[in-house]
């Protein structure tokens, strides 16, 4: 499911090497967070939310169980890593 939403993400951002995909279980199911360079968080989130809500519904339609969340994490101020 990370892979697929990875897919999906780099391929409408302009730096699709600062990409990252984390998977966290909850009690509530699978959470995937998604990480991007800062210039790119509006096209991720698109206008009034609507590239992410699709993300959304994306990733929940392929999901066996339904059980997984969409987060996509606003990176600004957090430490630059290697990825």
């Amino acid at each position: 499911m990370a892979d697929a939403l990875d897919h999906l993400v780099r391929g409408i951002v302009d730096h699709p090497e600062r990409v990252r995909v984390d998977v966290r279980d909850t009690p509530r199911g699978e959470v995937l967070e998604v990480r991007v360079h800062p210039s790119d968080l509006g096209r991720v989130i698109g206008r009034g939310g609507r590239t992410a809500s699709s993300l959304r519904t994306l990733v929940s339609s392929l999901a066996e169980n339904g059980r997984v969340r969409v987060d996509v994490v606003d990176t600004d101020g957090e430490p630059e890593g290697d990825a």
